[in-house]
């Protein structure tokens, strides 16, 4: 307390080691007036000797005073530091407890010098271990939950595959219109399978950033025709109509064609899987001073909060979304896989869903 006193009083800055040489400095003195005390009480009751008697008690008064001195600077100077000694018994007790896996455990902070500092950085240490702790119990959970996912959804189409090659290789067919379905859903569930695996290989490829982008200037409005030209013929045959606006005349961009094409099919098509009847699927093209903005809208089954924030997670279905089941179903990486290819090309992937109404909004950066 009386050094805690001295370094507020005068402004002195708390530090461990100011505080020991203060300590030291104040021990030293009040020993030295108090052995100088106690010396000379003893000195008092041996004052009725003789001076012959004087002589022969010098070096017991020398031999004493350097006792009394040393046991009362002994006895201050734990008093002094015993706060400061005990606290690092605190950090040692708390650091031990950490060590241990108890990350969350706080070592208190009572002071303000070195050992403060310590206290606080232990904390800090401690808040990273934990943290670092459930990154990795979510990376084991997302582990396990990949497998499990690319489990079922593997298994789906090459249970079908091999049942229908299975009746193909035992001429299970009743004439050659049987045989031409079981080869068409055949090649149709090893598509699918194929499918399956490249979405797959992709998601793993950027998820462990080994992906590259072959990055190039590109016309949006040239790239958005071409993936319409493929996909308008597949919409009609599924009786969709597509409604196209395209409000510029070009917009210049660096990005991996393939990949940005890649991110238009997935939403071309879950935008037809997913589309109530009368299947409408409107696609918007505009921009501004910085960014091209491309919009795909339609109307789908309403789902809730909850589902919604979910869309873009890794193998997340909606359960009370109709599929059309004439439709190769997906493994519910189409949409986590088109978020994380637009922002690894500086874009982004959003959603804007109100009632029904879905509508995904690609953003790009202008050269």
């Amino acid at each position: 307390m009386v050094i805690k006193w001295i370094t507020k009083h005068f402004g002195i800055r708390r530090s461990v080691r100011y505080s020991f040489l203060g300590a030291m400095v104040l021990t030293i003195v009040l020993s030295y007036f108090l052995s100088l005390y106690v010396i000379g009480f003893i000195g008092r009751l041996i004052d009725s000797t003789t001076a012959q008697g004087k002589l022969e008690y010098i070096p017991f008064l020398v031999v004493a005073s350097v006792a009394v001195f040393t046991m009362i600077f002994l006895l201050l100077f734990y008093l002094l530091t015993k706060r400061i000694i005990k606290y690092f018994s605190v950090l040692s007790e708390g650091l031990d407890i950490i060590s241990k896996g108890n990350f969350e455990y706080r070592v208190p902070v009572v002071r303000e010098d070195e050992l403060g500092a310590l206290a606080q950085n232990m904390n800090k240490m401690a808040e990273q271990l934990a943290a670092q702790k459930i990154k990795e119990k979510e990376a084991e959970e997302s582990k396990m939950n990949l497998i499990t996912g690319v489990s079922h959804d593997l298994r789906t189409p090459l249970t079908s595959m091999i049942g229908y090659l299975d009746l193909l290789r035992q001429r299970s067919y009743l004439d050659e219109n049987e045989y031409d379905r079981f080869v068409n859903n055949a090649f149709s569930k090893a598509q699918q399978l194929k499918k399956l695996i490249d979405d797959l290989f992709i998601y793993t490829r950027l998820t462990s950033g080994n992906m590259i982008f072959a990055k190039q200037r590109a016309d949006m409005r040239e790239l958005l025709e071409q993936v319409l030209f493929e996909f308008v013929p597949i919409a009609e045959e599924h009786h969709a109509v597509v409604r196209s606006q395209i409000g510029i005349q070009k917009a210049t961009v660096l990005i991996d064609p393939e990949q940005v094409a890649r991110i238009l099919d997935n939403l071309l098509m879950n935008a037809l899987k997913y589309s109530t009847t009368p299947k409408f699927i409107d696609i918007h093209l505009s921009s501004n001073q910085t960014s091209v903005y491309l919009t795909i809208a339609n109307e789908g089954e309403r789902i809730t909060k909850e589902q919604e924030a979910k869309l873009f997670d890794r193998f997340y279905k909606t359960e009370n979304m109709e599929h059309h089941s004439h439709l190769q179903a997906g493994a519910g990486l189409g949409l986590a896989i088109a978020r994380q290819l637009a922002e690894r090309q500086d874009g982004r992937l959003t959603l804007e869903y109100d009632n029904g109404h879905y509508a995904f909004t690609l953003e790009l950066p202008l050269l």
